[in-house]
């Protein structure tokens, strides 16, 4: 998990918490963080179903349909998050963290903002460029709000396709630290972003 700056932000503590009780995310927080988590695992599932494909089908037609909705619904989903958090800070980063550690969850934070607000972007612009509306789920369409240009579209895709790269190694990182922090340290880290359980103080 993040440690400085988590994927979702949360409520201000409201006071100190005793010895060995973790200072949480919010509810609205951790289920914003979970959600994204699980409807990242199935964007890319089905990116790489529809990758697998054959051409001009409706399978791979239903397919990139669910996986550009599915898409758009992280990218709101990350924007509710921002405005979210501009009001709802992080808790405090616990006392046991180095500057590297800090640092890394930082970089990791980072990284997944800018790939969950960039890759559905670049997939919209690909389809945009090329004079294609994109549907959400069929409830309304985003019509294409800029010129045809091939070459615009190819880029997008290309950005698109490489992002998930990143994302594997971003995300590899962020389970890891989390798990790291949650099995080895157990510092209380992973707890911030864990339901509450009996012991634990839950931020409000």
């Amino acid at each position: 998990m993040d440690t400085a700056d988590h994927i979702v932000g949360s409520s201000p503590v409201s006071g100190a918490a005793g010895p060995g009780v973790a200072r949480r995310y919010g509810p609205v927080a951790q289920s914003v963080h979970w959600l994204v988590a699980g409807l990242a695992v199935i964007v890319v599932s089905l990116g790489w179903a529809a990758g697998s494909a054959p051409h001009n089908t409706a399978a791979r037609g239903d397919l990139l349909f669910l996986h550009r909705s599915v898409g758009l619904t992280i990218l709101a989903l990350m924007i509710f998050r921002a405005v979210w958090r501009a009001w709802h800070p992080a808790p405090p980063v616990p006392a046991s963290l180095g500057r590297i550690e800090i640092g890394l969850a930082r970089l990791t934070h980072l990284g997944l903002y800018f790939i969950f607000v960039t890759m559905p972007v670049a997939g919209y612009l690909n389809a945009a460029a090329a004079g294609h509306a994109v549907s959400f789920f069929g409830l309304f369409s985003i019509p294409p709000l800029l010129p045809v240009n091939q070459r615009l579209s190819q880029w997008a895709i290309a950005i698109h396709l490489l992002g998930q790269y990143l994302l594997y190694l971003v995300v590899v990182l962020h389970v890891g630290g989390g798990l790291y922090h949650g099995v080895i340290k157990r510092d209380d880290v992973l707890e911030r972003m864990l339901p509450h359980r009996r012991g634990a103080r839950l931020r409000p």
